[in-house]
């Protein structure tokens, strides 16, 4: 049996890049999805790549940084699957490119990138939460980057928006750990992305693919790490531990 079997994973951002990856190594895995994002074509593609592979897929597009699309997909996957296992915040902007320093940062860009890379996961979680509190059970997974651990010049609000992150992970892991539920975060390191493109257009060295990263994920929602709870991985580190 697989590791994930019937196991529910909700990915926002799963259209493209680690969320597409991470949607793909999960259907794999044996597991039901829930994946949401803003375009609606590429998702499609995404949930038809999935059922390919034999899985479930519920696939909602949506802004996961906005209320009353986060209630509206939380509440159709929860109709339709009954519960969430898993919750992996995804989603997020870069913001303006080429990125300009803070002290040239429109106040507006800073606000959409805050919105969506903070209070879109702060919002994600708090919905889905409950659930997993009731049943005593249940794994978040937030998405953040070494520029959230330390702050580089011309990162910008993104950089900003991951402190947050870590931040908002360490906080939920202490609030809800002692009822069973666990909240940890990844840096899947830089990425062969589209994102990665826009935030270093004239990037000189190798990228880990999105495919190489899942494993931290897969760990981090199985039985395997049912006692691990408000801690930071490194996705690059991790592999080398496990010694692959």
């Amino acid at each position: 049996m697989n590791t994930h079997t019937n196991q529910v994973v909700m990915i926002t951002g799963a259209s493209k890049g680690l969320g597409r990856a991470l949607a793909l190594a999960f259907a794999k895995g044996g597991a039901r999805l829930a994946i949401c994002a803003r375009g609606d074509e590429a998702l499609q593609q995404v949930a038809a790549e999935i059922k390919q592979l034999g899985a479930e897929v519920v696939a909602i597009r949506g802004d996961a940084a906005n209320q009353s699309d986060i209630e509206r997909f939380v509440a159709l996957v929860e109709a339709h699957y009954g519960h969430i296992d898993v919750l992996i915040n995804n989603a997020s902007i870069i913001g303006p490119s080429p990125i300009p320093y803070l002290l040239d940062y429109p106040e507006e860009d800073f606000a959409e990138v805050i919105r969506v890379n903070t209070i879109g996961p702060f919002l994600m979680t708090k919905r889905v939460l409950p659930g997993m509190l009731q049943r005593r059970k249940g794994s978040v997974i937030n998405v953040t980057s070494e520029a959230g651990n330390t702050g580089y010049a011309g990162w910008g609000a993104y950089g900003i928006s991951k402190f947050g992150i870590e931040g908002m992970t360490q906080t939920f892991a202490d609030e809800v750990g002692e009822a069973g539920v666990r909240v940890n975060m990844v840096d899947p390191t830089e990425m062969n992305t589209q994102m990665h493109k826009l935030a270093v257009p004239d990037c000189d060295y190798e990228l880990a693919e999105p495919e190489d990263v899942v494993d931290v994920f897969l760990y981090l929602a199985s039985d395997e790490s049912s006692t691990v709870n408000g801690q930071r991985f490194v996705a690059s580190q991790f592999l080398e531990e496990r010694g692959r």
